[in-house]
């Protein structure tokens, strides 16, 4: 069973039934004879694992119960086993989160809260393992070099301030001496475009699209988070339906490095009913962007001024929104930084394949929902 698990989806688990969590991959709850039991299921080292993270109830609510599976995520994402940790919760980043989080419910609005939760719960979720003594400036450095490259200067320094606050709270109360976020830089907010596109706007795009080529192509732009002319210029021989990918060669993207992308169902249901006119799938090297786009704005009744460009960069955003991490949302996108930069990024040859293709699933299953 598929849920986002809340205290009512506990309350209703039959014996012996359990239910798996849509915003946190691997996050799922048990009901045995009498009580509920949560715990994380991941993959380390090739291998499928399972952690028990505790019983429900006090003090494992639902919400505290996510919070530690993604601080758990983040020892995976660091190639550190659960189940071989001994960092005690309490001298964490992740595990202070929760009661930070309390104090602010009811001292900013509801869209602030919002706002300050996909910072520290999604954002940072790469250092909820890390004692707080332990994050120095570099670290933070990095982490807030990898947003702004996934997400833009605005996400960058909207999240620097969300994390100043918060060290700034846990000096207050004697949990660390330093703000490591003190020092760190502010990307420019003036140069280039950080628009996201709201899930209510994505909604407006999508109903407003029609059967045409360039609609699907708008489609599968925004189920892959792929560049324009990766998408508009795909040609039938990059497609390997046999395993399940799209493999586009080293002169057909930016960084010049082969990208293979899984195919989610959605995707493969729009490559499906593509005719073969010719060498591409949409019949020609589109390149009638601002006409055709031009059409699609005037359907849109009014719709804040966007870019085809947006709808990549609003991926990346919603999906770590959802839970994704980082490395997987650079993968999706074909960045080297952050994660896959330099000699790691050269010798690092996995691709996390199966992480990719299950969030490109769960993008496709939630794009689909919004319709």
């Amino acid at each position: 069973m598929l849920a986002k698990i809340t205290k009512s989806v506990v309350d209703r688990l039959q014996p012996g039934s359990m239910v798996w969590d849509t915003t946190t991959v691997g996050f799922g709850a048990r009901r045995q004879l009498r009580h509920v039991h949560y715990l994380l299921r991941y993959r380390i080292n090739g291998r499928q694992r399972f952690i028990s993270i505790g019983k429900h109830g006090s003090p494992w609510s639902p919400e505290m119960a996510r919070t530690e599976a993604r601080r758990l995520l983040g020892l995976v994402a660091s190639k550190i086993d659960p189940a071989s940790e001994h960092v005690r919760p309490g001298e964490t980043f992740g595990a202070e989160i929760e009661r930070y989080l309390d104090r602010k419910r009811s001292a900013v609005k509801p869209k602030s809260l919002v706002e300050i939760e996909r910072h520290l719960l999604a954002y940072a979720k790469p250092l909820h393992h890390l004692r707080l003594a332990e994050i120095d400036r570099r670290t933070i450095a990095v982490r807030l070099a990898e947003i702004e490259q996934a997400s833009g200067g605005v996400s960058r320094n909207r999240f620097r301030s969300s994390l100043s606050a918060f060290f700034a709270y846990a000096i207050r109360e004697g949990l660390t001496e330093l703000n490591p976020v003190s020092g760190t830089g502010k990307a420019s907010e003036n140069g280039g475009r950080d628009r996201v596109l709201s899930t209510d706007e994505l909604r407006a795009i999508l109903q407003a699209l029609g059967s045409d080529p360039f609609s699907d192509i708008i489609r599968l732009l925004i189920l892959s988070g792929q560049r324009r002319n990766e998408i508009g210029g795909l040609r039938w021989d990059e497609i390997d339906f046999e395993r399940s990918l799209i493999v586009f060669p080293p002169d057909r993207v930016k960084n010049g490095r082969q990208h293979e992308l899984p195919i989610s169902s959605q995707v493969r249901a729009i490559l499906d009913r593509q005719p073969h006119h010719n060498e591409f799938v949409f019949g020609c090297q589109w390149s009638s962007w601002s006409e055709t786009k031009a059409k699609l704005d005037r359907r849109l009744n009014g719709m804040a001024p966007w870019t085809i460009h947006d709808a990549r960069r609003s991926v990346a955003t919603h999906m770590g929104e959802l839970g994704v991490l980082p490395h997987v949302i650079e993968t999706i996108l074909n960045h080297v930084s952050g994660h896959r930069a330099g000699v790691a990024g050269i010798y690092q040859r996995s691709k996390y394949h199966d992480q990719v293709r299950e969030a490109l699933q769960m993008w496709g299953t939630y794009v689909e929902r919004l319709t």
